[in-house]
């Protein structure tokens, strides 16, 4: 299994990789690798052919499990992501790869929630696993066994429901959800795709700095508009005193070097105020 996970780029194929070298066990040469998308893959080793996927891809070749599903289940239900193995048409095993959830998920959901926002969970794991890790993080919606394919169509359904849609994700499949979605947001550590598509990337791949990326972007709105409400203003009011409006009443004229004087003074009060984001930052770190 871990020979044929070689040519695999998934997560859950490096877990394996990874795994296996630990274990110190040998791998050998992948040949006619193909991964099957939402499924699994299948490839050729030492001249047998290999199948390693979920339950669908297992009925797609009609391979009959010998009671592995029991097992399946139980592991999906303590939130670990089952994977049969088929050698040669025939169920040879089951291995079972567990999620290490972030430390700062669990209060990353609970903080997003407390600000008003829904939090999804979407995913291509089964029903089982998502629900598991779910409910350990507190997500109320699950949206599960999604194709890749199908995950840009799920935030389409989510954004006909009236809503703004914030996608966060790292694989290559993620990539036309981010791109649907009105924010992408990318892991650091993800893949170069699901950054290239992102809006926003999260560097440190800590989930906590979704909280502190809408906090900045939200005090970034409100400097913009406080700027545009100064300046605004300050234009509207001293325009007409440049101008000359105040000097056959009152004899006050502007002479050109204060008016000058006092829009450079304007321009140092903006770019102030804008420094002033800095605060913030210090805030949320």
């Amino acid at each position: 299994m871990a020979s044929a996970e070689q040519g695999s780029e998934h997560p859950l194929a490096e877990a394996i990789v990874t795994g296996a070298r630990e274990q110190g066990v040998a791998l050998t040469t992948t040949r006619r690798f193909e991964a099957l998308s939402g499924r699994g893959i299948q490839a050729e080793v030492d001249g047998r052919s290999v199948l390693v996927g979920n339950q669908r891809l297992m009925d797609d070749y009609h391979i009959h499990l010998n009671g592995l599903t029991t097992t399946a289940g139980e592991l999906a239900q303590a939130g670990k992501t089952p994977m049969f193995v088929a050698v040669d048409g025939q169920a040879a095993g089951l291995v079972a790869v567990a999620d290490r959830v972030k430390p700062g998920a669990r209060e990353a959901v609970t903080r997003l929630k407390q600000m008003g926002i829904e939090v999804v969970m979407l995913t291509g794991d089964n029903r089982r696993t998502a629900q598991a890790v779910a409910d350990a993080l507190g997500i109320d919606r699950v949206l599960a066994e999604v194709l890749p394919a199908d995950k840009a169509n799920q935030v389409k359904q989510l954004q006909a429901e009236g809503k703004r849609v914030a996608m966060v994700g790292d694989g290559v499949n993620d990539a036309p959800a981010l791109a649907q979605a009105d924010i992408g947001i990318a892991i650091g550590a993800g893949t170069d795709v699901a950054i290239e598509t992102a809006k926003v990337v999260l560097m440190k791949s800590d989930p906590l700095d979704i909280i502190r990326a809408i906090h900045l972007s939200k005090a970034t709105v409100r400097k913009m508009k406080q700027n545009l409400a100064w300046a605004s203003v300050y234009n509207i009011l001293a325009i007409p005193v440049a101008a000359g409006i105040l000097y056959p009443a009152y004899g006050i004229l502007l002479r050109p070097e204060w008016s000058a004087l006092l829009m450079s003074l304007s321009s140092i009060i903006v770019a102030v105020n804008a420094v002033l984001l800095r605060r913030v930052e210090r805030q949320l770190q």
